[in-house]
């Protein structure tokens, strides 16, 4: 499917269609202007941090988490706010977006990990997890049903994903506001910083295109999640991003592999909704 161009080597005139196969190479065109582009997104290092927080992870030591999809780290730095001195393996498929995160001072126990989804084995990312989030990720993958099958599989029993994305497919309102926004403020503030708006013009088209709040959470619940919520943010947008809340599920009562300390973990009440399904 056609979606949009962008420049391949800023300064050459080349350009390539931006769609999930090519999303990472869009990006390192545009890694050295995204932390200004987003910080100018009133909440968007706020909503990352309440997203981590959301998981309900307490902190303990030697406590693993990944961060798929880092890109410069905001992702990474919102799960030390929320859990600090965890391990925490950040992954993206972005080598300019992942070196724009390198740059920047971590504290002991952060690896990046330059990979995409499907090659997580052979960029030696191994679970269990003791919690996994996913930012602005699940939306850009070729195969979401595989790219969740995965998240599970490298959680911990009882160990919480945390989905953090926008979804507008549910909501006229949601819609009209993402639409808004995107025309008036992303895609030309994208292409007064860069030279170029296709990458945001992918992205507002992604979002629409996107699962619905209902649709991606059936989608987890098939993928073998478990108590599966989900809670909005505040502002503008206020049921445009989600966090989408799962678990894996924890063994039987009787299986000698149960660590208690984990299952009695719940997700939290805490935040400014639950699963709307009429948005």
């Amino acid at each position: 499917m056609r979606v949009r161009q962008y420049a391949g080597v800023a300064g050459t005139g080349k350009s390539r269609t931006v769609d999930p196969s090519s999303v990472a190479k869009a990006f390192d065109v545009h890694a050295r202007t995204y932390d200004k582009l987003v910080g100018a997104n009133p909440g968007y290092h706020e909503h990352l941090r309440l997203s981590a927080k959301r998981m309900g992870i307490a902190p303990r030591p030697g406590l693993r988490l990944l961060d798929l999809g880092c890109g410069t780290g905001a992702s990474t730095a919102a799960l030390l706010d929320a859990v600090p001195g965890a391990q925490v393996t950040a992954v993206d498929a972005s080598a300019e977006m992942l070196g724009q995160a390198r740059r920047k001072n971590w504290p002991p126990g952060v690896r990046f990990v330059h990979s995409r989804m499907e090659d997580l084995d052979r960029a030696g990312v191994q679970g269990p997890f003791d919690g996994i989030l996913a930012a602005y990720l699940v939306r850009n993958l070729r195969d979401r049903d595989a790219g969740l099958a995965k998240m599970l599989e490298l959680l911990a029993p009882g160990a919480p994903l945390a989905v953090h994305e926008y979804s507008v497919r549910d909501s006229v309102r949601s819609r009209l506001t993402w639409n808004l926004v995107c025309g008036m403020v992303i895609i030309p503030m994208g292409k007064l910083r860069t030279g170029s708006g296709d990458i945001y013009r992918y992205l507002r088209r992604s979002v629409v295109e996107f699962d619905g709040v209902s649709a991606f959470s059936d989608r987890m619940g098939r993928a073998g999640f478990e108590d599966i919520r989900v809670q909005t943010m505040d502002g503008w947008q206020t049921h445009v991003v989600h966090t989408f809340l799962g678990r894996r599920p924890t063994p039987a009562a009787d299986d000698p592999l149960l660590d208690p300390a984990v299952a009695e973990v719940e997700t939290p009440p805490e935040g400014l909704a639950q699963l709307d399904r009429t948005v």
